[in-house]
């Protein structure tokens, strides 16, 4: 399984950005995906989850409410909406997919991506 995400870049605090991860080399349309972060200095985090048929999804209670992860109707792609973006979303963002649950998925999933960075400026 190859990932990779792509749409981060620049934006300014209380902006938005939409980022997607797309998958291949096997289907993921029954795998969990995930967002994790990595911050300068800082240990990698996660961010969001979403199981493999969509209808539920977790998140870091830091980013609840104003990031929304959802999947694409080929169930290959999933994306993370960041609304009200602050400096501390600064970070290198990295998709995963786990063939468990997603439970698994929120902790250490198998398959990881390229990151894609996004800075927020204040």
């Amino acid at each position: 399984v190859q990932l990779q995400a792509f749409g981060g870049g620049l934006v300014q605090a209380g902006g938005s950005l939409r980022l997607s991860c797309a998958a291949s080399g096997r289907t993921v349309g029954n795998y969990a995906m995930a967002w994790f972060r990595q911050a300068p200095g800082k240990e990698r985090e996660f961010v969001a989850a979403i199981s493999w048929g969509g209808a539920t999804t977790y998140y870091a209670d830091s980013v609840k409410g104003r990031f929304t992860m959802s999947r694409g109707n080929t169930k290959n792609t999933v994306y993370l909406r960041m609304n009200s973006l602050e400096p501390e979303d600064t970070a290198v963002y990295y998709c995963a997919a786990d063939p468990s649950s997603i439970t698994s998925t929120t902790r250490s999933p198998r398959y990881w991506g390229q990151g894609t960075l996004v800075t927020v400026s204040s």
